[in-house]
């Protein structure tokens, strides 16, 4: 059965794009990213297709904004304004992997954020997060705006090593309908990691 799944985190760089490639490669599914802003040489589209299975298809982005920089931000640069009315959610029979940019209040245009979009679509999402000092704080608070919202969490990803304290205290906070991912830490990603991670998903949770 095709799933769709939309991967948010905690904030910027806590390993979205990977964990989507891993879904992406374990689903055998399609993967959009429909705002990349910046770094559009090297767009997180480009590193998914490079390291999953080559059949596997990648949608064109809604929007491809020149600075790494909010959405909002971006678009105001080049005298564009992002509608969430503008976005058409790909046409596939295939399981869809859909990527946000940074974290839930990543403003879009003035007064809509990345966890507008999320409803939009009304899609449950992946939620990733890494250890640093301070993300509790954010673990915690992403959780409860997206129970706010009615955003259910279907996967929860601890992204590299946690401490024992610390992942004990996130888990408090996870309903138990919630499945958990653990991706060990990385030093460099590549296709045969991704497809090593991918397999041992697929049997764990049998997708």
């Amino acid at each position: 059965m095709s799933k769709q799944l939309f991967v948010t985190g905690i904030g910027t760089g806590v390993g979205k794009t990977m964990v989507s490639a891993i879904l992406t490669e374990a689903l055998q599914a399609d993967y959009w990213k429909p705002i990349q802003s910046g770094d559009l040489d090297s767009s997180d589209s480009l590193l998914v297709k490079s390291l999953t299975s080559p059949e596997l298809k990648i949608h064109q982005e809604r929007y491809c904004l020149q600075k790494a920089a909010s959405p909002h931000q971006s678009a105001k640069e080049e005298a564009i304004e992002i509608n969430l009315n503008d976005f058409e959610f790909p046409k596939t029979t295939n399981s869809l992997i859909v990527e946000g940019a940074g974290g839930l209040f990543v403003p879009i245009n003035e007064e809509d954020f990345m966890i507008d979009l999320i409803q939009q679509f009304n899609l449950p999402v992946v939620m990733v997060a890494t250890n640093y000092l301070g993300c509790i704080n954010h673990t915690l608070l992403t959780i409860e705006i997206l129970k706010l919202r009615n955003i259910a969490i279907e996967y929860f990803v601890f992204n590299g090593e946690f401490d024992e304290d610390t992942s004990r205290v996130i888990k408090n906070h996870l309903s138990p309908d919630i499945s958990i991912i653990i991706i060990p830490k990385l030093n460099s990603i590549n296709s045969s990691e991704v497809r090593n991670i991918a397999e041992t998903i697929k049997h764990q949770f049998n997708i």
